[in-house]
């Protein structure tokens, strides 16, 4: 499994040299013992140093993303299949050329007045060039307008695909980083309460503890054992769910540095925050634009009432080698151009256009209503996340102060279990209290700038430079 920061690897080591310590050195072999515990310290340096210079980190993660998420690669499409709207709504307003031609031969039986039959084979071909200029036509213009506000939409839903893509990434992130400090976490408690249990054996041999005090060191590292194994499953989860966006997770990330200071959001006022995400959230703006493709459609539905006008011109030739209904025989070439307007009104299409005109209003009506629910969706998504990052920012301050009494009450069980003044079960309390005051903070520190994050994407600035930002919080 992964193994992120180096201070719980340091944890670990302590916890592994005090049972070095106790089984194999006595007080004559304690300076060999205190040579072993800074070799392992000088081991755990170095192999921090190795971590953070090839674990990957959230920008390295990022830009797998951007090569391999299926999500964003489905918006991409959407995107390029909305661009060729206004191209399609363009040509509706050029001309149109078309040319069209017949080659054939009629085989024919005749007889004319008394005369005998006769059998004629008649060959005519003709072909013809014709252009269409439209003038007049209403649906074509709204179409225009139309197509207009269809490319905006999707422009405004890709960049919210790529907002949302940020998010999952960082999200998934901090997610298996958060797995992992679970991990080192109870994998400290295994330790401890192993360790604790042996006390009682040695105790138990030696008359000074009773058997149950074995009984329940057991039970705790039977439990603490189930934590592990849940913590991996846990863990795996998260993995699986990063895979999915960057298809293979490196094998190790950077964590974020316990030095990094967390900024407040700027604007410091929720209310700045909130009337952003009103008008400027994208899925907003996707909605906005929906509403006036919506409008554009209703009125490019009312215009086929209208008549329409067009400029036509043409150009062909005919050829004959007779006629198989004439008793003569004779043969006929020529060539023929046109040109005029042509007008065409729909009197009546069976109710159909009356029908694409509710439709329409209909549509118009839902987009209005998508619209607010945008709206107060973005509002509320910036409300919370603004409280997430003030909150995670306070709750920051409170566990930075437990970490450090949780330390000091670890150091001074551990003084006074060697005094003789507490039990084991007093030490083992102080240990776990210490390390899940630490799992706390990490965790704290991922969920705040998480949020962070989540209020940029709730007032639709959420840029690759916000994530750089919390790339630069990481263990480099």
């Amino acid at each position: 499994m992964y193994r992120s920061l180096v201070q719980v690897n340091s944890i670990r080591a302590n916890v592994c040299l005090n049972w070095i310590c106790s089984c194999l050195f006595s007080r004559r072999l304690a300076f060999y013992g205190h040579f072993a515990a800074g070799l392992s310290i000088v081991c755990i340096l170095w192999g921090g140093e190795a971590h953070s210079a090839c674990a990957a980190d959230l920008l390295d993660i990022y830009q797998l993303a951007l090569r391999n998420d299926p999500t964003l690669e489905v918006s991409r499409y959407t995107q390029k299949a909305a661009l060729e709207k206004f191209p399609q709504a363009v040509a509706g307003l050029l001309p149109t050329i078309s040319l069209s031609g017949t080659d054939n031969v009629t085989k024919a039986h005749n007889q004319f007045s008394t005369a005998l039959p006769v059998s004629r084979d008649v060959r005519a071909w003709n072909w013809s060039l014709q252009l269409t200029q439209p003038l007049f036509r209403m649906q074509n213009l709204y179409a225009y307008d139309e197509a207009e506000e269809i490319v905006a939409q999707a422009q405004a839903q890709y960049i919210l695909s790529k907002q949302d893509m940020i998010l999952r990434v960082s999200q998934a992130y901090f997610g298996v980083l958060s797995g992992q400090e679970e991990i080192n976490v109870v994998d400290a408690e295994f330790a401890a309460a192993l360790e604790q249990l042996n006390i009682a054996k040695r105790g138990y041999e030696k008359g000074v503890a009773a058997i149950t005090d074995i009984r329940e060191n057991e039970a705790r590292v039977n439990l603490a054992r189930s934590h592990m194994m849940a913590a991996r499953n846990d863990l795996d989860a998260k993995i699986a769910e990063l895979g999915k966006i960057v298809d293979e997770v490196p094998e190790q990330l950077s964590p974020i540095s316990p030095f990094s200071l967390i900024p407040p959001p700027q604007p410091s006022k929720q209310s700045f925050w909130v009337n952003k995400a009103r008008e400027n959230n994208q899925s907003v703006r996707a909605a906005r634009f929906g509403l006036q493709v919506a409008e554009a459609t209703a009125r490019k539905t009312r215009a086929e009432y209208s008549p329409t006008l067009d400029l036509v011109a043409s150009y062909g030739g005919n050829y004959s080698s007779g006629s198989a209904t004439m008793p003569t025989d004779f043969a006929s070439k020529g060539q023929t151009g046109q040109i005029g307007v042509q007008f065409n009104m729909s009197l009546f299409a069976g109710g159909a256009t009356s029908s694409h005109v509710s439709e329409a209003m209909a549509n118009k009506y839902r987009a209005g209503a998508e619209l607010e629910v945008a709206r107060r969706q973005a509002a509320t998504d910036a409300r919370l996340a603004y409280s997430g990052v003030r909150n995670g920012l306070a709750q920051i301050t409170a566990l930075e102060s437990a970490v450090e009494s949780g330390k000091a009450m670890l150091e001074e069980s551990r003084m006074g279990y060697k005094l003789g003044m507490y039990n084991n079960f007093k030490l083992l309390d102080a240990k776990q209290q210490f390390y899940m005051a630490q799992r706390d903070l990490i965790k704290a520190r991922y969920e705040t700038v998480l949020q962070a994050l989540k209020l940029k994407a709730a007032a639709g600035i959420l840029s690759e430079a916000d994530l750089l930002s919390a790339n630069a919080l990481l263990v480099n």
